[in-house]
């Protein structure tokens, strides 16, 4: 999920004092950063949303995902070039070896990968070997780490329901117990097996989330605060970190010997452009990467205009009239050489309704219209034009554009704008305004307040005006609670929040990556914070996650939507245009299609025009 930043920054010059008393964290000589990984070579850039934890297994934010996988490797990952995406070997020497009836996935670790040096290794050169990979997904198992992704394989590695309940009694998990789905062959080979075939099940060995190799060690060492020494065989590892202001990684010069390369579609010309310039490259190529926590958009963007910042990751709103008139790159920015591309997000943003509240949940046919009341009573159109500077389009499905089972031309009342018929909804349901001060109450006479939750950011505050604006012109009372990003988070999981809205970015290039989070045994950690439990779409997702035909998957994800525009769990709202800018020092960038993808072992930095390198 990508959403909501938390930390404010006056101005972006003001950047070096604030961060100058950072302490450092697993920092290492720059003599020992590997050659290729030039020193001199420094990436700097923005994140608008502070990182929630380094464990991989603990997190289900999208940048916190980002900065993890420069340090850990998954099995898989997304060739940086290919459009559509598509999936190619990372720590395996092979794709995985799928048996003829998909339950079996055969995994061969490539040898000569070694995790960063740590403490917990007492000195010696700490190999991989296909045990860390089965560890840490035992450690999604685990109880005790909550882990947002546990429904990807609860019931559906084998093996996983036994162990499940004996460590949920115990809240710990013994990581000695033979699961039988997750079995190691031999030093460099494992084996996962399935309860059922999943169509996309594959996508989850390239999801750092789920299958990022841990090291045991490591872990039995800092034990609750392995997020502090994320220890992995990436690119990559922790020098610096001050948190929710800044991380500085460095290259790990114990990484193996990668080499750049991609295979870009037919006719892709900025693809093959990259590839021409860099293909054959020993990755890493830069030595060092500046992350900064920057969540307002005035003092990101006034960072990246005064050249402090190489890249800014999503233009925001507000600028784009100076930023991209007419979605064409400034002259003022284009005579700086400075690079623009802009493509539709595989995301949505969406607002959701607590089903388990009492004022909005339920599935009676008056607590529905109450909910299709405020959806139709949401100018979703304002929301585009005014607050998103029509970098956005309407949604009508509660999955983004450019995954398979996307239909541009299907849709819903998801984005329906109809404040009468609101009203007309709730007139009919007895939500009534019996004392005459303009706001309705509940059909016992009850008040009826809409609690929404927002972080203390600039567009949060204009979303909640909007939303007040809204919800007055029907009678229905609105108001806003202000917070940090990871305390709602943590209250949204435990069904504390009434009302809050969100951006999804998808993690697989498949609808399944959003429909998941309304399926009713995810309700909670696993993803559906709606809490959503509804018969009629959990059996059509059950069926839609084993069908193997892409075309029936389509039509069943499409009567999901069906089912969430007639109930309304979640105000599905826009689709986002996200615009990238960089100087023209950075070679090779090109945002990953599956957002969450780190991108920083692929680009290069031109120490001769870039600012950032010492003289």
């Amino acid at each position: 999920m990508t959403r909501l930043p938390r930390i404010v920054f006056p101005a972006a010059l003001a950047l070096s004092a604030a961060l100058a008393t950072a302490a450092p964290a697993l920092a290492a000589s720059p003599a020992a950063v590997p050659r290729h990984a030039d020193p001199a070579k420094v990436f700097r850039y923005a994140i608008e949303v502070s990182e929630t934890n380094l464990d991989p297994h603990r997190i289900s934010d999208l940048y916190s995902n980002i900065v993890i996988q420069g340090m850990f490797d998954a099995p898989l990952r997304y060739d940086y070039l290919a459009r559509p995406p598509k999936l190619v070997p990372n720590t395996l020497a092979a794709m995985p070896e799928i048996s003829a009836d998909g339950l079996t996935y055969t995994m061969r670790v490539r040898p000569g990968i070694f995790f960063a040096d740590d403490p917990a290794f007492e000195g010696r050169k700490r190999e991989l070997v296909a045990a860390d990979h089965v560890y840490a997904m035992k450690r999604v198992l685990d109880p005790r780490n909550a882990a947002p992704l546990l429904s990807e394989i609860e019931g559906i590695v084998a093996g996983t329901d036994e162990i499940l309940a004996k460590a949920r009694k115990s809240n710990r998990l013994d990581y000695d117990e033979p699961v039988s789905g997750l079995e190691v062959l031999d030093r460099y080979t494992y084996r996962i097996r399935l309860t059922k075939p999943l169509f996309n099940f594959i996508y989850q060995l390239a999801d750092c989330r789920v299958s990022c190799a841990v090291a045991r060690e490591v872990v039995e060492r800092y034990k609750e605060d392995v997020g502090g020494h994320p220890v992995g065989t990436g690119p990559f590892r922790l020098a610096l970190w001050k948190r929710s202001s800044k991380i500085i990684l460095e290259a790990n010069p114990d990484f193996r010997e990668e080499t750049f390369d991609g295979d870009p579609a037919p006719g892709d010309a900025e693809a093959r452009e990259i590839l021409a310039k860099l293909k054959g490259r020993r990755l890493p190529m830069i030595g060092r990467v500046e992350v900064y926590v920057i969540d307002e958009q005035q003092p990101r963007w006034l960072a990246f205009l005064n050249a402090e910042h190489d890249l800014i990751f999503r233009v925001g709103e507000e600028f784009s009239n100076v930023a991209m008139p007419n979605n064409v790159i400034a002259p003022n920015l284009a005579k700086r050489g400075i690079r623009m591309a802009q493509v539709p997000g595989m995301d949505i943003t969406y607002n959701y309704f607590n089903m388990d509240d009492p004022t909005v949940g339920g599935y009676t046919p008056d607590k529905v219209a109450l909910r299709r009341a405020i959806s139709l009573a949401y100018n979703t159109k304002d929301e585009i034009a005014i607050i998103r500077k029509n970098q956005a389009v309407p949604a009508n499905t509660p999955y983004g554009p450019g995954v398979v089972g996307y239909d541009p031309g299907f849709r819903t009342t998801m984005s329906e704008y109809h404040p009468a018929r609101a009203k007309a909804l709730l007139d009919m349901y007895g939500y009534l305004d019996r004392d005459g001060d303009g706001y309705r109450e509940m059909p016992d006479g009850s008040p009826l307040v809409l609690r929404g939750n927002s972080t203390p950011n600039a567009r949060d505050n204009q979303l909640d005006e909007l939303w007040k604006r809204s919800l007055d012109e029907i009678g229905v009372q609105f108001t806003v609670r202000k917070a940090k990003w990871p305390d709602l988070l943590k209250e949204s999981y435990a069904g504390k929040l009434m009302f809050w809205q969100l951006g999804g970015s998808a993690s697989q290039p498949e609808a399944d990556t959003w429909l998941t989070s309304l399926y009713g045994p995810n309700t909670g950690l696993k993803g559906n914070q709606a809490r959503f439990r509804l018969p009629a779409y959990d059996r059509l997702y059950e069926k839609a996650r084993e069908t193997l035909d892409s075309d029936e998957r389509t039509r069943l994800n499409k009567e999901m939507a069906r089912i969430v525009a007639a109930y309304a769990p979640w105000k599905v709202n826009t689709h986002r245009i996200l615009t990238d800018m960089w100087y023209p020092w950075v070679i090779g960038y090109r945002r990953p299609q599956i957002q969450n993808q780190n991108f920083w072992r692929f680009i290069d930095i031109d120490t001769a025009t870039s600012p950032a390198t010492p003289r």
